[in-house]
């Protein structure tokens, strides 16, 4: 009887569970019933629009036809009337006319002259798209750099010194022309500096040798990140060493942001111009620069810079699609874009709670490297609440399946450590503030040696089980736990050091 009814309990909870996700998943399903409806008369009303202005496009074609044959016999009535003034004038002054027909007869091959000519002549109007342009020469009607544009504003057009193929390849940038080094500016996205270094600049010596502070004098750079850019890119000119960080423009870091789950943060990033190189020079003031002030965004940002350099910054490194993979090795899911994390959430049937992964964040990279990032980490993310043991239960199953037992291994072990701060979607990054006694370090110091690297470039990474780690030192900034344990060695070592005997 006790077994019977423990096992009757353990029914009725799991039926009250089961209730409770059959309850969720109706009011899911009126909701996207609801949005679906509201489409529906979104698109209802957009065809109704587009036939409104199909019929206005017909209406405006009809008047134009009819102005333009108005026209026509405007014009032909002028010379009607023109000839019989004449007439009546020479018949009025009893000038010598011929024969009657023949009079006609030449009148009538004038007449006639007149209105070919109005009627075929080649500068004559034409109907065109845009009714208050006149048609030219059909050769010149090809699209050109510079040309008349169909979008508002004013296009800014270039002298072709500035299109010199050969001025970043035979030429030093310290001898390019003031219309070079603009034209330049222009390729490179700060189009908007172009008429004030006009001004300024003299040649490519100019920039060289310029601080950020004449940047932001003379050019009007108040954006640091511009700033940064063009810093970064005049100090790859002299050494001629080509990166391939270099290749990725900041339109393609918009997609990669779109990739990494950070969609969010697309228009601060694209307003700044960040491009590939800037990249792997972003530190954490950068970051707050951009608006990215989630801890677990930092850590999400830090790991995908990881991952490409690891893949030495190949722009289609991120897989966004399943491939025929049946268990994917951790070498492979540190590739993974977030598209293709809902993808996998899809595949361990949790596919309700995939769409809370946009804008999270998540990619495989988090997933693999972060030691922080847990099944827990990933459960609050899925908004998968507390009560709902099973589906958490199954979560950590297939979590643990996915990264590996040893992955899986490492951040229990780390999150069993002393001192273990968990990752939250809410813990804030601050900008670090300098203290009186660090300013007399920052003046010996080299700017990159102090500046505070989201992913160090030269960070020693590791491989471990096919993948690529990162030491605790790349943490520092973004993990507590790791930044005391940094801070407690660096102070053991000091102790060591001044207690031991001098020579």
């Amino acid at each position: 009887m006790l077994l019977e009814l423990l096992h009757r309990t353990s029914l009725e909870n799991q039926k009250q569970n089961l209730l409770g996700e059959v309850s969720y998943l109706k009011l899911k399903l009126a909701d996207m019933e609801g949005k679906q409806g509201h489409g529906a008369e979104r698109q209802h009303k957009a065809e109704g629009l587009v036939k409104e202005l199909r019929i206005l496009k017909d209406k405006v074609e009809h008047l134009e036809d009819q102005k333009l044959q108005y026209e026509r016999q405007l014009t032909a009535t002028k010379v009607k009337w023109v000839l019989i003034i004449i007439i009546i004038i020479v018949v009025s002054r009893g000038f010598n006319i011929p024969s009657l027909p023949t009079f006609r007869y030449i009148i009538s091959m004038y007449f006639q002259k007149v209105l070919i000519y109005f009627y075929t002549h080649p500068y004559r109007l034409r109907r065109t798209q845009s009714a208050g342009l006149q048609a030219v020469d059909p050769d010149l009607s090809q699209f050109r750099r510079g040309g008349l544009r169909s979008t508002a504003g004013p296009r800014l057009t270039r002298t072709p010194e500035s299109y010199d193929s050969s001025r970043d390849m035979n030429v030093p940038f310290s001898q390019w022309t003031k219309e070079q080094v603009c034209g330049w500016l222009e390729d490179y996205g700060l189009g908007q500096y172009v008429n004030l270094t006009r001004q300024w600049v003299e040649n490519g010596q100019t920039l060289l040798s310029a601080t950020p502070q004449d940047f932001e004098k003379e050019m009007g750079m108040k954006n640091p990140l511009h700033r940064k850019k063009l810093q970064l890119a005049l100090k790859a000119f002299p050494t001629k060493v080509i990166e391939k960080s270099s290749q990725l423009d900041y339109i393609w870091v918009t997609r990669w942001l779109d990739d990494i789950g950070l969609p969010q943060y697309k228009d601060h990033f694209h307003e700044a111009r960040v491009d590939g190189r800037m990249i792997q020079y972003l530190t954490v003031n950068d970051l707050l620069t951009l608006k990215v002030t989630s801890q677990l965004h930092h850590l999400s940002i830090k790991c995908a810079i990881h991952v490409l350099h690891a893949n030495k910054f190949n722009p289609n490194c991120l897989r966004r699609r399943p491939g025929e993979e049946k268990q994917p090795s951790p070498s492979e899911v540190v590739q993974w874009s977030n598209h293709r994390v809902m993808e996998w959430l899809r595949a361990v049937d949790l596919a309700e709670f995939a769409p809370n992964l946009r804008g999270s964040g998540v990619h495989g990279g988090l997933i693999i490297l972060e030691p922080r990032f847990s099944s827990e980490t990933l459960a609050l993310l899925l908004n998968i609440p507390p009560q709902k043991t099973l589906l958490r239960r199954h979560l950590a199953t297939a979590f643990s399946t996915l990264v590996g037992h040893q992955a899986t291994q490492e951040k229990r072990e780390y999150g069993n450590a002393t001192g273990h701060v968990p990752l939250t979607t809410t813990a804030k990054v601050k900008p670090k503030k300098l203290g009186f006694t660090q300013f007399s370090h920052l003046r010996k110091r080299k700017p990159d040696e102090c500046a505070d690297y989201i992913c160090p470039i030269d960070s020693g990474a590791v491989t471990l089980n096919g993948v690529s780690r990162l030491p605790s030192t790349a943490l520092r900034g973004c993990s507590p736990a790791s930044d005391r344990q940094a801070a407690k060695r660096e102070l053991v070592g000091i102790v060591a050091q001044a207690n031991s005997p001098k020579l």
